[in-house]
Formats: C-alpha cells, structure tokens, sequence
C-alpha cells in the first residue's frame, strides 16, 4: 500500500527543520546577525516568550534553540497538563542538575495557563532551574503574569510571506525520505498560488492541505498510469474548502480588528469599515458585539454632528436581533455605512472627560442655593429656590443664571464642532452667549 496512505505522522511533522539553514522566513529574528542566530552562536538561551499566528514556526524555533544549546528537551502542553506535572517537570529538573543537564521547558500554548500554573513555576524560572520558552498565538500581556513575562524576552513571529510557504512546499514536494517526492508530484503555478493563499500565512495548513491534494491526487491519477500525479487548481480548491480566517474573540485580533474598524469609521472611509467589519463577522465574531460598537461610536465620534447617527446605530441592532445571521449582517453594513460617512464631532467624548477630571478635582461641590427644590418651608426659610430665574417667563426662553457650583462658573464644557447639525447647536449657544453678555452689560450700566 502506498505510503502516503500509511504514514501515520503528519506531513507538518515529517518535514519539520532541525536546523536554522532549513528554517525559512522570521528572518528579522533568525537571520545572520540577529537575536536568535547570536544567541546560538554564543550557546546560551534565555527564557523566552514566541509570540504568533498559527503555523509561523514557534515549535520548531524551540526545538532547534534547544537541539543548539544541548540541553534537555520537555515538551509542556497547557491544554493538556496541570500543577501536578509542573512539580514532577521540576523534581527531574533537579536530577538532571546534579549531571549538569539544563532543562528547556517548552510550553505550548502558554496563554492556557491560569495564574496558579504560571505562579508554580515561575520560582524555578527565576532560579535558572528551567529556561522557559512559551508559545502562544495570543498577546502574552493579556494572558501571562507580569513577573513571568519580565523575566523573558518576548519574540514576535510574523505570519509567513507567500515566498517562505512556496519554500516550504517546495521542500515537502521534493523530499524523497520524509516528504512526498518519490510521487514525482506535477503542480502548476496557478494550483501553488492557490495553495499559498488557502494557507493565509500558516504553514502547518499549507502542508495539511497538500497532504490531502497529494492524496486526492493520487487517488484520481490511478487509472491513468500513463501520467504523472498532478495537483490541480480544482483539487486544492477541494482540500481546503475551509479556511478560517486568523482571529481570537477575546484577543489580539479581536482588538486589533474592532480598532480598526473603529479607526475606519472616524476617518470617513466606509470602503476600510465594510472590510473590517465583513472581516471580523466571517471569522465568528459576535454581530451584536459590534452593534454595541457602532452605537457607542455614533455617540462618541458623531454626536450632535448628526443626532440621527445613534438611532440608526440601534435600529442596526434591533435589526439584527429580529433577523439575525445572515440577513440582519446587513443591517450592520448599512449602519457602519451611515456612520462612516457622517459628520464627526468628539464634543461629547470631550466634554464628558472635562467635566469627569474637575469632579475629581473638586469633589462634592453643593449645588448652589438658587437651583435646589424647596419643597418645604423649612427649605425656603434656608434660601433653597431663592433667585431662581424660570426660563419660560422670558420672552426669549434666556435667564442670565449660574447652573455651575460657584468654585467652578464660567467652565465650558461641551464645545461644539462647526460640523453637520453641531454647527447649528454651536451657531445657537454663540447666539445665546452674546444675547446674555449684553444684557448683563445693560444691566450693570443701570444699575450705575
């Protein structure tokens, strides 16, 4: 039989480098004269924290670093392990000590581990017992204890460019111990470029994939053994008929994404907020998660600029909690559409940062005699009410009062835009100002 057929270890695995010569890209961090090709030249490692996307090399860079400094090898998963494993780790550690062993612990998904398991063998880490290298696909200042992450150096690993993939599946298609190249496998440029974008930056899915269009191809090339095996366009469009996109719900790219989503709305450029928006929904993100975003950004980047910002922003959502997925995402488009193109004002974002920081200052300032509620006598014997001025006597709806405590009169907080209806608003207090300047002016000149 044959023995693609048989082999039980994945091509991922098979394939895998064991030396920096065959590592292709990160060059920013292997290349000549770089952290981790200094760092083997000089024989000494310490901890550290390889941050990446899935499939950029984090195992294999440990593996090598470890192989590079003669040290011994334990391999830690966090999904899988516990304390209780931490200490056993930590007893052999010990032993190996004694024969003047090193131990590199390589913990896989770090990001997994509760506080309790990083506190456990954060003191052996301290002492140099174990070198830690973690890997995580998740920023680590989220997820990894501040005494830990300080005491390593963390790496960020890029996803992989299209030319380091066509390496590696280069390497795989003609390798004739551990890849596939006693098949003599044909593939075209446009099937390879097919490949390297199904990928999206993974390598260990670039060599899923083409394990299977090997395996597909094979399959069909049976009756014709007049022909070389080819992979095809339409078989890797087969082998990977799902390709989910690099996201993490309550991580980096759940930030990174709704950042720029944000950003893309603020700037007015709805092309940059459909995508961003289109993007984060087809990797699984919570629609209504994002409608709690776009309302909250028709009031802190829109405001009064366009009052009807904000309804549109809850209508999307009530939208899409009557339709829900697929048709209500619409509803998502056309609101981010609406507020992408509207006017902008952070007046109100501004004014509420203003007046939060003077109550901070200040603190509980009374509220002055003339605006509080007399709803008895003892109250209005005390001057509660007194020299209240009501607005609706006027002929003009204007009374020339103070509403701030008196350590604070004259403060201007909200501060309107010469933007969409907010120029309106502005253009009315502007008015209002003037109207009531001069009427005290009138006044003080009666009175003298």
């Amino acid at each position: 039989m044959d023995r693609l057929h048989t082999n039980t270890v994945p091509l991922a695995e098979r394939i895998r480098p064991r030396s920096l010569s065959d590592f292709a890209g990160q060059e920013h961090l292997v290349g000549k004269g770089r952290l981790l090709h200094e760092l083997l030249k000089s024989g000494k490692l310490p901890s550290l924290i390889l941050w990446g996307p899935p499939g950029s090399g984090k195992t294999t860079l440990a593996t090598i670093l470890a192989q590079a400094v003669d040290a011994d090898f334990v391999f830690f998963s966090a999904v899988l392990a516990g304390v209780k494993e931490i200490r056993q780790i930590v007893e052999e550690a010990r032993e190996k000590q004694v024969r003047q062993i090193s131990t590199i612990l390589f913990v896989d998904e770090i990001h997994r581990f509760n506080k309790s398991q990083q506190d456990a063998f954060l003191p052996h880490v301290e002492s140099g017992l174990l070198t830690l290298i973690g890997a995580t696909t998740e920023n680590p200042s989220f997820n990894v204890i501040a005494p830990l992450l300080s005491r390593c150096q963390t790496l960020v690993l890029e996803p992989l460019a299209p030319e380091h993939l066509r390496t590696i599946l280069f390497r795989a298609l003609t390798d004739r111990q551990q890849g596939l190249g006693r098949h003599e496998l044909a593939i075209d440029e446009e099937a390879m470029a097919a490949l390297i974008r199904a990928a999206d930056g993974d390598s260990r899915r670039a060599l899923n994939f083409l394990e299977t269009a090997a395996l597909l191809a094979l399959e069909r090339n049976k009756a014709e053994t007049d022909k070389a095996p080819a992979i095809t366009p339409d078989i890797i469009a087969e082998a990977g008929q799902y390709k989910a996109l690099r996201y993490d719900t309550d991580g980096e790219e759940h930030y990174n994404q709704i950042s720029a989503l944000h950003k893309s709305l603020r700037d007015s450029d709805p092309d940059g907020a459909i995508y961003w928006l289109a993007r984060m929904l087809e990797a699984g993100e919570d629609p209504l998660y994002i409608a709690r975003r776009l309302i909250r950004f028709a009031s802190e980047d829109i405001g009064n600029a366009d009052p009807q910002a904000l309804q549109v922003a809850l209508h999307c959502r009530e939208a899409y909690h009557l339709l829900g997925s697929p048709e209500g995402e619409l509803a998502l488009l056309q609101s981010a559409v609406y507020l992408a193109t509207a006017p902008k004002s952070n007046a109100l974002y501004a004014a509420s940062h203003k007046v939060r920081r003077d109550i901070k200052r200040t603190g509980s300032l009374p509220v002055p005699l003339h605006l509080r509620n007399a709803p008895t006598g003892l109250m209005k014997d005390l001057g509660y009410g007194s020299g209240y001025q009501y607005a609706h006597d006027s002929a003009d709806g204007l009374v020339d009062q103070e509403h701030l405590p008196l350590e604070l009169k004259g403060h201007l907080y909200y501060e309107p835009t010469n933007r969409g209806y907010e120029a309106i608003v502005r253009d009315r207090l502007l008015k209002w100002r003037k109207i009531l300047k001069q009427r005290a002016l009138d006044h003080e000149q009666k009175k003298t």
